[in-house]
């Protein structure tokens, strides 16, 4: 079967919102007509992917699947029609993705100076999804940190930088200049495991109201900093990797000048200073 994308856009927009009335005003469409679609899609893809009462609309297994799916699909979509549109235009466009803390203003500026006419894009990379916007063409270069999966893509190291403590101000240990893990035993962490979150500032807003510690990159501790919050290194930690990726098939001449650029101009940066 051929995948209808207006249909795919409609149920992303329920699966957002597990909302008809609401998925619906974001789609500018009435409601019934959003429903009636609905069920054309399920009926042509041969199952169910709401599961609806009075209350609530939750998504089945499949539904949830194709939740997941829809945002690659739609994602790459988005992407690429927005590099026809820059062909017809004649636009030259460098998107560069970049993980939450490190700072790429410095690199972008020398490549801008050298390269006026390039329209500069920023993405920023989630952590669940570091390598994503390299793979389904949000981004055509990332400044990220470590861990990813790196199959298919082009890796420059550039540096390295510690891990903090994200504490309370008024927690016990928050008063120490230096921490390890042994010290941290007992304490809940957030993390993936424990509890996902969305952002960098939600977590630190459920660390500043007691739920927890959080173990952060130091950049960026620094670039999100807040009165109510301390910072501390944690010494016996492993450092994480900070590096330019590219994907390995992309060769156009925009993105290795930026390359060569962005090492030069990164590379002198001392391990957790940027």
């Amino acid at each position: 079967m051929d995948l209808d994308l207006r249909k795919l856009r409609y149920f992303a927009a329920v699966a957002e919102h597990r909302h008809f009335g609401r998925a619906a005003e974001q789609l500018f469409i009435a409601q019934p007509v959003l429903s009636r679609q609905i069920r054309a899609f399920e009926q042509e893809l041969g199952c169910t992917l709401f599961v609806r009462n009075t209350r609530t609309v939750e998504l089945t297994a499949a539904g949830e699947q194709l939740r997941e799916e829809a945002q690659k699909i739609l994602t790459t979509v988005d992407a690429s029609i927005r590099r026809v549109y820059d062909a017809d235009r004649g636009v030259q466009r460098l998107a560069v993705t970049f993980s939450a803390g490190l700072h790429v203003s410095d690199a972008i500026r020398a490549f801008t100076a050298t390269h006026p006419d390039v329209e500069v894009d920023f993405v920023p990379s989630r952590w669940w999804e570091r390598d994503a916007p390299l793979r389904d063409g949000r981004a055509q270069v990332g400044y990220l940190r470590r861990p990813f999966d790196d199959t298919g893509l082009r890796i420059i190291p550039i540096g390295s930088e510690q891990k903090v403590a994200c504490l309370p101000v008024t927690h016990p240990l928050a008063t120490r200049d230096t921490l390890t893990s042994a010290d941290l035993e007992g304490e809940p962490i957030l993390d993936a495991q424990s509890r996902r979150t969305s952002s960098i500032d939600e977590k630190f807003e459920l660390v500043a109201s007691g739920h927890g510690v959080a173990l952060v990159p130091h950049s960026a501790a620094r670039s999100y900093s807040r009165p109510d919050l301390v910072y501390v290194p944690v010494t016996d930690i492993e450092p994480l990797e900070t590096c330019l990726v590219v994907p390995q098939d992309r060769h156009e001449p925009v993105v290795l000048e930026f390359l060569e650029i962005a090492t030069r101009t990164l590379l002198p940066v001392t391990a957790g200073t940027r």
